[in-house]
């Protein structure tokens, strides 16, 4: 028999002498990472005694102020035979009463665990705090981080198009990448968008909660395959929404073109504002006219000292504002658009009697005036609708990752299956189990474990299906036999697009290849080429900087200029263009290579992170074995689940440990390793 110990927030309390303590751990619960990994007891009694009382502070009694607070866990520590066992909490689940007086506590051991479902709840990635990556939405960012290292920069912008196809050939045609001196064609740069190194959000998440310090066994830049992932700041169908209200420009640049640069009651005092002084009785006339070429739709707002006085929306061409009187102040201009607008001008005419009643005429122009429209890619607001649990979850999934918490340095340990069995020890316990009764069952749960994205339905990802008549990316197993049980699917909440690599006219291969994120799109020709865009699920990828490579027509403004560029970002499935730099792929199934069109990438999730498991559990060998054991507290006090027993020379995995803490009894459920 052994003594146990248990001490609630550094109280020990008291123990039925032959009240049974037990405690269970599961693998099961090691891939279940809404709870990450936790030991639980089965609910036990304590005696109502005088100290108990004191540390449950009369909990039965309803009246007393400042008393025990049952809705939250409370540290705990279990010893056995006065030797440190388990650290976590201890949950009062109730009190027994008899005669209207407490009898017993009814209380739940709990392991070192974190609830990332407590923890996170339903936040959303865009509660996160991504700003130090904001950036404005230009031209000018749009180019530099379609241009920017992505194996140092964790914001890229990638080749991946919202609504416009990408070719090469000899015409003229919006969405063709031959770059022509002289011809406005090539990739718009607002149908490209912003995208972030998931390790940023990763530790985004932490940052916001300090209480969840992942290890550095899995999360890690030196692990390539989850550093080298990127997901495309995708939130909204099409074209790039302004979120914030800030693609507004104030109108500066005025001259004064008719009178004297300074009339007695207006003037301009900046180059944006114009200043109004006097009796507003004294004028008669006072007008904003913007003329302009362009068929884009735009808003101009006046404000007066910072206060809007007149607005217009949803403007094409030519307009007049003269809804307003004047009045003393500070009069701007703001032009608001998505798109860039070019005025050939933009004019004030104020008509007034001076003080003198003599007519006086004020014309103040910018002459050419180009609207940018700039505003400010919000990265909390521009990543994808997504909890932030379903996001880990994903990653977790697509990993095949585990997760416990250390007892002693409180971080939540990451690894992946494989990693967390290979750092498990092997322990001799041939002596220690009971031979006089143990069962023997059938391992296998599954006939079939299915593998895909949620996400494939973009119109190349459709073209693979119905030309191949398989599922894009998605990947099964059922160990080559027909075998009774149900079907098992692991399907991550991600898009999984497939990339396209450009040729040229003459059929030759570029060095583009790029992301096509519609749903449809029509085959026959067409000037713009544009798709049906999708939104679908946040979409996942590696970006690989080409450098010297083939030149890129890039519109850097529409109908007015165009850059060839020779460095940017394409989007991969794999880590690599070449199976010799690496083999790892985000990939279930070996695919073929959309870059290289070889199948030698075989590094595959399934290959890497699964295999190893499953081909295990389908063996044909495998089988659960349950029996007792009482094991020393040599074992017990630094047993883990990613340990293997052996038994009579025989190696098996821990599928589950029950321990009874006052006996030292375990039943054990193995799996023997084949």
């Amino acid at each position: 028999m052994q003594e146990i110990q248990l001490y609630i927030e550094g109280q020990r309390v008291e123990l039925f002498k032959d009240e049974s303590v037990i405690l269970t751990s599961t693998i099961q619960n090691v891939k279940d990472i809404d709870k990450i990994f936790t030991e639980f007891s089965k609910s036990f009694s304590l005696p109502a005694s005088k100290t108990n009382n004191k540390v449950f502070k009369h909990y039965y009694n309803s009246d007393v102020v400042g008393g025990f607070d049952a809705r939250t866990k409370k540290s705990a520590i279990i010893e056995l035979n006065n030797l440190p066992y388990k650290n976590g909490y201890i949950k009062l689940e109730s009190v027994g009463m008899k005669n209207n007086l407490p009898d017993t506590y009814r209380v739940t051991f709990f392991g070192s665990t974190v609830s990332l479902k407590d923890i996170l709840g339903e936040e959303k990635l865009q509660s996160l705090d991504l700003s130090a990556n904001d950036r404005e939405y230009s031209a000018n960012e749009v180019r530099a981080f379609l241009q920017a290292d992505a194996t140092t920069n964790d914001l890229i912008v990638p080749l991946i198009t919202h609504s416009q196809k990408l070719y090469f050939d000899n015409s003229a045609s919006q969405g063709n990448l031959t770059y022509v001196a002289g011809q406005l064609k090539g990739v718009l740069w607002t149908d490209l968008k912003f995208a972030l190194r998931v390790d940023t959000i990763v530790q985004a998440i932490t940052a916001k909660h300090p209480e969840l310090v992942f290890s550095n066994d899995f999360f890690v830049s030196t692990n390539v395959p989850y550093y080298n992932l990127f997901m495309w700041m995708h939130r909204k169908r099409g074209a790039v929404e302004n979120l914030t209200g800030e693609n507004q420009a104030i109108v500066d640049g005025w001259l004064t073109t008719i009178g004297a640069p300074d009339l007695t009651l207006t003037k301009m005092t900046t180059v944006s504002t114009l200043q109004v002084t006097g009796n507003p009785s004294q004028y008669r006339t006072f007008t904003l006219n913007l003329t302009t070429a362009s068929t884009d739709t735009y808003s101009v707002s006046i404000q007066r000292d910072g206060l809007e006085i007149d607005r217009e929306n949803n403007v094409v061409g030519n307009i007049t504002l003269n809804q307003f009187t004047a009045e003393q102040g500070g009069y701007t201009v703001l032009i608001e658009s998505p798109l860039d607008i070019t005025f050939s001008q933009i004019e004030w005419d104020v008509t007034y009697r001076d003080d003198s009643n003599v007519l006086q005429t004020s014309n103040y122009a910018t002459g050419t005036f180009i609207f940018i429209s700039l505003f400010e890619f919000n990265m909390s607001q521009q990543i994808p609708e997504m909890k932030t649990i379903d996001f880990l979850k994903g990653l977790f999934k697509m990993f095949n990752l585990t997760a416990y918490v250390d007892d002693i340095t409180g971080e939540i340990v990451v690894k992946t299956l494989d990693s967390y069995y290979a750092s498990g020890v092997s322990h001799e316990i041939t002596k220690y189990v009971d031979v006089s009764k143990s069962t023997v069952d059938v391992a296998l749960p599954y006939r079939e474990i299915n593998f895909q994205y949620e996400g494939v339905k973009t119109f190349l990802a459709n073209r693979f299906s119905q030309i191949t008549g398989k599922d894009w990316a998605k990947s099964s197993y059922d160990g080559g036999e027909k075998l009774d049980g149900s079907v098992y699917n692991v399907k991550l909440p991600f898009e999984h697009l497939q990339f396209e690599r450009l040729r040229n006219a003459g059929n030759g291969l570029t060095t583009v290849q790029y992301g096509f994120c519609v749903d449809k799109y029509k085959e026959s020709p067409n000037v713009e080429r544009l798709g049906e865009p999708y939104i679908g699920k946040p979409v996942l990828f590696y970006p690989i900087t080409q450098t010297a490579a083939t030149p890129i027509s890039f519109v850097f403004q529409e109908g007015v200029s165009v850059q060839s560029l020779t460095t940017y970002n394409i989007p991969s499935n794999s880590v690599a263009l070449s199976s010799v730099t690496s083999k790892a792929n985000i990939n279930f199934h070996n695919e073929t290579n959309e870059y290289s069109f070889s199948n030698y990438f075989t590094d595959t999730l399934f290959n890497v992170y699964y295999s190893n498991y499953i081909t295990g559990v389908f063996n044909e060998s495998n089988r659960i074995t349950k029996l007792t054991a009482y094991l020393p507290l040599s074992i017990a006090l630094k047993l883990n689940l990613s340990d293997s027993f052996i038994i009579s020379g025989k190696s098996y995995k821990i599928n589950s440990v029950k321990t009874n803490l006052k006996t030292g009894q375990s039943q054990l459920e193995l799996l023997n390793e084949v």
